[in-house]
């Protein structure tokens, strides 16, 4: 489901914006990103969430189904902790000064001139360390070139 805004920048130009479109999305619909960059960064964005490392924002509504014995529970159990390692292992592959980069971009969700602004970085630096990064993650989970 699409969520679209009217937006004005600041140069006073309106544009349409999909409040449900991840940043990295954004990205890759306008060619920013290949789609190696971007089959990378969803690898990582999966194993965040499969990690569960987001702060739970809500209360879970899901019936239990397993009579609350906790049959699945172990298993959901071992591969939260696989997801965490592979995720902190991914991270460690990007090496330093671009594991914030690609947590703030494709796990926190943050767009890229907000992400440069809580870095401290130059505008429009961003792209170019994402770009890097993302490479780097796609070697690491041995995507196809």
């Amino acid at each position: 489901m699409q969520e679209l805004v009217e937006r004005t920048m600041s140069c006073g130009r309106r544009v349409t914006v999909n409040l449900a479109e991840s940043p990295l999305g954004w990205l890759r619909a306008r060619g920013l990103v290949d789609a190696r960059q971007f089959d990378a960064g969803e690898a990582l964005r999966r194993d965040h969430e499969r990690a569960a490392l987001g702060a739970a924002v809500t209360m879970r509504w899901e019936a239990r189904v397993d009579g609350g014995g906790g049959g699945d529970a172990a298993d959901a159990g071992l591969a939260r902790i696989a997801a965490k390692r592979r995720f902190d292992a991914a991270i460690a592959t990007a090496g330093a000064g671009l594991g914030d980069i690609l947590w703030r971009v494709v796990c926190a969700g943050e767009a890229l001139p907000v992400a440069e602004k809580a870095l401290g970085w130059p505008s429009r630096s961003g792209r170019l360390v994402l770009t890097l990064a993302l490479d780097r993650l796609a070697d690491h989970y041995r995507l196809a070139r």
